[in-house]
C-alpha cells in the first residue's frame, strides 16, 4: 500500500524525538490528516482506551513512535518498567491497528534487539541467533516481541505492516537527562556544562573503545516517510548510515564541537556494553533510501537545538 496524503495517519508518540521529527516530516510533505494524542488524552498501556481510540478513529496508517526508552544505566535499574510496560504499548497498538483495519503499520524499534556478539555489520538474518546484551535485554525482548508481531500479521492476515530497526538516533528533542539518556545527547551535556564550568574534566563510562553507529532523527524520519510511499517486500528493516565510530572519537568531536578545553577521564569501573554495533544496511539501500546527514553536521546541529533550548530540555521519569 502507498499512502496518500489525505489518509489518516496516527503517529503515536509524536511529542518524543522520534515520534516529532516524522510529523514533522510529513507535515512538510503535505500529509493533510495527522492524528495524534499526548499521554494525557491517551494513554497507550490502557488496553481498554487505546481500543475505543481505534474504533472511533479508524486509522489508514499507525506508526507506532511510542515507547519506554533509556541508555544502559535507565534499562539496568528499572528492567520491569522497561519490559512491561513497552509489551504493553506496542501489543496494544498492534492487535488494535489490526483489528480496526489499518491497512499499514510501521513499528519502530532499536538495534539492541540483535545478539550481543553478531557479526558485523549486523544484517537482520542476526535476529534470534545469539545472546542479547545484558544492560539492554528487558528493552531488547520487548522490541523483539514487536517485530514477531508484525511478522506474525504478515504471514496469517498479509497485513502490509513493517517493522524499522533504527541504529543509534540523536538529534532534536532528544532527552539529555544524564541518568537516562543514551550516550551521544549525554556526552553533549556533559561537556557543554563541563566548558561553562572552567573546562573542568569530563569522566565518561568505559574504555572508549567500543564502536557506534549514530543516525539523525531527521534521517531515520525521512526513512519512515520512504516506507510510506512504498511496497516494502520484507517485514524488518535495518535503518543507519553504515559507518561507525569509536566512543572516544566520538567524544573528541563533540568536546571540539562545545568548545571544550578539558581532559577526559574514562573511568574503566563502569561498564563498556556492546563491543560494536554497526547495521548492515544493504537491504533498505537494495529499496532505494539510503541517510543524509553527516555525523559532524548532525551533532553541530544538535548542539544548536539544545543551546537553544536548554532551559527546557526533555527529561524522562522512569518511576
Amino acid at each position: 500500500m502507498s499512502v496518500n496524503k489525505n489518509d489518516t495517519i496516527f503517529v503515536a508518540g509524536h511529542r518524543g524525538m522520534v515520534g516529532s521529527a516524522i510529523y514533522r516530516k510529513l507535515q512538510n510533505e503535505g500529509f493533510t490528516n495527522l492524528l495524534t494524542q499526548t499521554r494525557e488524552e491517551l494513554d497507550l498501556r490502557n488496553q481498554d482506551a487505546v481500543y475505543r481510540f481505534f474504533e472511533k478513529e479508524k486509522p489508514d496508517v499507525v506508526i507506532i513512535a511510542a515507547a519506554k526508552v533509556g541508555g544502559i544505566l535507565a534499562n539496568d535499574r528499572y528492567p520491569y518498567s522497561f519490559l512491561h510496560e513497552n509489551l504493553i504499548i506496542e501489543d496494544n497498538l498492534i492487535h488494535a491497528s489490526h483489528s480496526n483495519g489499518a491497512e499499514k503499520l510501521i513499528f519502530l524499534g532499536s538495534s539492541c534487539i540483535y545478539p550481543k556478539f553478531a557479526d558485523q555489520p549486523i544484517s537482520e538474518d542476526s535476529l534470534l541467533t545469539d545472546v542479547l546484551e545484558p544492560t539492554n535485554q528487558w528493552y531488547a525482548i520487548a522490541k523483539i516481541a514487536g517485530v514477531k508481531l508484525v511478522e506474525s500479521l504478515r504471514i496469517q492476515y498479509d497485513r502490509d505492516y513493517i517493522s524499522l530497526m533504527p541504529t543509534n538516533l540523536y538529534g532534536p528533542g532528544d532527552n539529555f537527562d544524564l541518568e537516562t539518556s543514551h550516550v551521544l545527547p549525554a556526552m553533549l551535556r556533559k561537556f557543554h556544562e563541563a566548558a561553562t564550568n572552567n573546562h573542568e574534566p569530563v569522566t565518561l563510562w568505559g574504555t572508549g573503545s567500543p564502536m557506534r553507529e549514530f543516525l539523525h532523527v531527521d534521517d531515520f524520519a525521512d526513512a519512515v516517510s520512504f516506507v510510506l510511499r512504498n511496497k516494502m517486500d520484507h517485514h524488518l528493516y535495518n535503518i543507519g548510515t553504515g559507518k561507525d565510530i569509536t566512543i572516544a572519537n566520538l567524544a573528541k568531536k563533540i568536546q571540539a564541537i562545545t568548545g571544550h578545553e578539558g581532559e577526559i577521564i574514562w573511568d574503566t569501573d563502569k561498564p563498556d556494553g556492546t563491543p560494536r554495533k554497526l547495521l548492515d544496511v544493504t537491504k533498505m539501500a537494495n529499496e532505494g533510501w539510503t541517510h543524509n546527514i553527516g555525523l559532524d553536521e548532525g551533532i553541530q546541529k544538535t548542539y544548536q537545538w539544545f543551546e537553544n533550548n536548554i532551559e527546557n530540555i526533555r527529561e524522562v521519569d522512569m518511576s
